[in-house]
């Protein structure tokens, strides 16, 4: 019997008090060290930006795992935010997170950069997880909320939460690539996943190919007809006939709070002394990431130390800061790549280093926002090279931070934010060749031409922000879900006409935003 089929259809006999429920596998908060055992603090990011405003105007909810394993937490309320914490148990991290989710889709959804695993004690806890919250989702939603699930941990959930609720708006977004119909289908899960997503009304991917493969593997696997954006799910399965509109929907940053930050005295002073650290060179290139086999920082120091060798570039010049932030270090290939990253970063000092001068400063550790706005005035050469990404939202918050309009970006053309910042270098990764180049490009650069690139592209962010992101979401989703037989398939839905909806009150109600973080 289908596993996920299997799960018992539940009949909510008394509604929850919540009109807006964010669904995402962490709640945005981390253990306070200062208030004990039972204290927390929030750990803003770019979706936390996007939604709490709407969770404060109402009665919102955001559902998540706390980050402790085996400790039951109650609802709590922080920042003026309701958080209900789903429980998860040392086995479930373990299988779930550390075993499904980031060792058998994280590598298959980023192009198989390394081989997947498939376990299926892995897949069962990725089902039992998934009815966890999808339970949990039906018990605080109230009659006709609005419901928001967030990545690839989840992917189930709008399927069990429509059997469960199908009063409810489901939306589903995916921060992260969905692999073309070749490599997705490896997973020996793929239908119950693709099912697991025709539970919602609408899902969001980062780039239109996205969108598009996932499309395809509907057509291939399930025979579902497909027109436009839009896929017609036919009755059964528990669930009831109903067309889902899947499209893309690039996320951004929060644009107006970097660019206060970048006119900090404090922070800009701090870049100065950055640069002064690193030995004032003529150029500071700049790496940050998260320790991970996706990000391409191999093949980044390859070139890197390639250029310094060749005497293209002089370490008397040229620096490097790489922040590799600690990333998954339990499973085996993030142990791998910090080793190669390390072994790379020792060779090159070791190989071109002179007494008083360092090629790669390398920084393996997290830094607070103001600290890393700091770190991106001081660049002034950004290297995101990605060998794949969603989006890749650093990209977007150094050019939020180049207030003068100076600077420079080489990008990966295998980021989604190679779709909107056309202004920068771009770059094959996969290909040293055309990296060396990309970076000498940048490097050599005039000022002339850095500015007018730099000026085209924070003019695409300054009119593309995170909230207008989550606005443009939840006006679609509510669209669909009032009126889905207007649904067109090439173009947005008729916004419904009601004086405010839930995405209206996002732009309306921002107080202080937070910052935004890259969602890999």
């Amino acid at each position: 019997m289908d596993t996920v089929n299997s799960a018992e259809t539940t009949s909510a006999s008394a509604y929850g008090d919540s009109d807006f429920v964010v669904v995402a596998n962490r709640l945005p908060v981390d253990r306070d060290p200062a208030e004990g055992s039972q204290g927390w603090r929030t750990s803003p990011g770019g979706l936390v930006t996007a939604v709490a405003p709407v969770m404060k105007s109402q009665e919102g909810a955001w559902i998540g795992w706390t980050g402790v394993a085996d400790v039951d937490f109650d609802p709590f309320t922080i920042d003026g935010m309701h958080l209900v914490p789903v429980t998860l148990t040392s086995e479930d991290v373990l299988r779930y997170y550390e075993g499904f989710s980031n060792a058998t889709l994280w590598p298959l959804y980023h192009d198989v950069i390394v081989p997947p695993e498939f376990h299926r004690t892995w897949w069962d806890s990725y089902v039992r997880v998934n009815e966890r919250f999808a339970a949990k989702v039906a018990e605080v939603a109230a009659e006709g909320a609005t419901v928001w699930v967030h990545d690839y941990q989840l992917q189930l959930v709008p399927q069990l939460v429509r059997r469960m609720r199908p009063d409810l708006a489901i939306g589903f977004f995916n921060h992260i690539p969905f692999p073309p119909f070749e490599l997705f289908g490896q997973l020996p899960w793929r239908d119950e996943i693709l099912r697991g997503l025709l539970g919602a009304d609408l899902i969001g991917f980062q780039r239109p190919a996205d969108a598009a493969n996932f499309r395809r593997a509907v057509r291939g696997r399930l025979n579902f007809t497909t027109k436009g954006s839009t896929v017609a799910v036919p009755a059964g399965d528990f669930l009831p006939e109903h067309t889902v509109r899947a499209e893309a929907f690039p996320i951004s940053i929060d644009t107006p709070y970097l660019e206060e930050l970048a006119r900090d005295p404090k922070i800009i002073e701090r870049a100065r002394q950055i640069r002064e650290e690193v030995g004032n060179p003529k150029v500071v290139m700049l790496g940050v990431d998260r320790m991970d086999y996706t990000k391409g920082i191999r093949h980044r120091l390859k070139a890197f130390g390639e250029l310094l060798a060749e005497g293209k570039l002089d370490i008397e010049d040229v620096v490097l800061i790489q922040i590799a932030t600690p990333s998954r270090e339990r499973l085996e290939q993030y142990k791998i790549i910090r080793h190669d990253v390390e072994l790379a970063v020792g060779r090159i000092n070791g190989e071109q280093a002179e007494v008083g001068s360092i090629a790669v400063h390398y920084l393996h550790h997290s830094y607070p926002r103001d600290e890393m706005t700091a770190f991106f005035l001081a660049a002034d050469v950004m290297l995101v090279t990605a060998l794949r990404d969603g989006m890749n939202l650093v990209a977007k918050e150094y050019v939020a931070c180049r207030r003068r309009d100076d600077g420079a970006l080489v990008l990966s053309e295998f980021t989604g934010a190679a779709d909107q910042l056309k202004g920068a270098v771009m770059v094959n990764p996969h290909d040293i060749g055309n990296l060396k180049a990309g970076i000498l490009d940048a490097v050599q650069m005039d000022q002339k031409t850095r500015s007018r690139r730099m000026k085209q592209m924070r003019k695409k962010i300054a009119t593309d922000t995170v909230s207008i992101w989550s606005k443009r979401f939840l006006a679609e989703l509510e669209a669909i879900h009032t009126n889905p037989e207007a649904i067109i398939p090439d173009r947005p839905a008729a916004l419904p006409d009601r004086s405010t909806t839930a995405s209206d009150r996002i732009t309306s109600t921002v107080d202080t935003p937070a910052p935004s973080e890259d969602h890999q």
